[in-house]
């Protein structure tokens, strides 16, 4: 793992980044994804859907530095090198979820491998951080599969400087034209503006709709 150093002085964003960072404006954009091509693949490779998820968004968030930015352990802006999925499990029987990491792969092939593995040795715990130790360039990423929503929103009230993003997707929704997921994204606006989160979505839903290049 590397760390670019952002110089303020030099930066082309530096403006935008202090007024929101100061503001502590941070949001949320919810948008459903069509995953028919997606869910074909899965079912005809004998794949889970939920890794092809997490490897997808962890393509995207590795696309562009600003889904990376970060303060580092001396206070000082950068952005990581690439970004490893944080991603919640659930214990049917106890009902609690756990967050692990698996770390990226070459392929999609192999993270299905390593995420099922990941997934054997840390399920089922009873602890909330399991695999240790967590790794500072992570990507938030979580399923509520029992239910559907049109907006998610969480609140880190400890800390006003958090940049990373924090993904979010829900149960399917059968359409008129398709099977949608719907998908939040969550970032600080210091780091990405509106066109950048639409850049996200854009993205996961190319990935998701030719998940044979993966």
């Amino acid at each position: 793992m590397e760390f670019t150093k952002i110089d303020l002085n030099t930066w082309d964003r530096s403006e935008v980044f202090e007024h929101f960072l100061k503001q502590g404006t941070t949001y949320s954009m919810t948008n459903e994804i069509p995953i028919d091509a997606a869910l074909k693949f899965v079912k005809a490779k004998n794949y889970k859907f939920y890794p092809l998820f997490i490897y997808s968004v962890l393509k995207v968030i590795n696309s562009n530095s600003l889904y990376r930015m970060a303060f580092d352990e001396n206070g000082d802006l950068g952005y990581f090198d690439k970004s490893v999925p944080f991603y919640s499990i659930f214990d049917n029987e106890k009902e609690l979820f756990s967050n692990i990491t698996t770390e990226d792969t070459y392929t999609f092939a192999e993270f299905h491998r390593d995420y099922l593995d990941d997934v054997q040795k840390y399920q089922g715990t009873g602890k909330l951080f399991p695999k240790q130790p967590i790794p500072q360039n992570v990507v938030n990423i979580s399923m509520i599969p029992w239910a559907s929503f049109s907006a998610f929103n969480l609140n880190i009230k400890n800390n006003d400087n958090y940049l990373l993003p924090i993904v979010t997707a829900s149960k399917f929704e059968k359409r008129s034209d398709g099977i949608k997921l719907p998908v939040t994204f969550q970032i600080h606006h210091a780091v990405c503006d509106g066109y950048q989160t639409a850049q996200f979505f854009n993205k996961l839903e190319n990935i998701l709709a030719h998940p044979e290049e993966l």
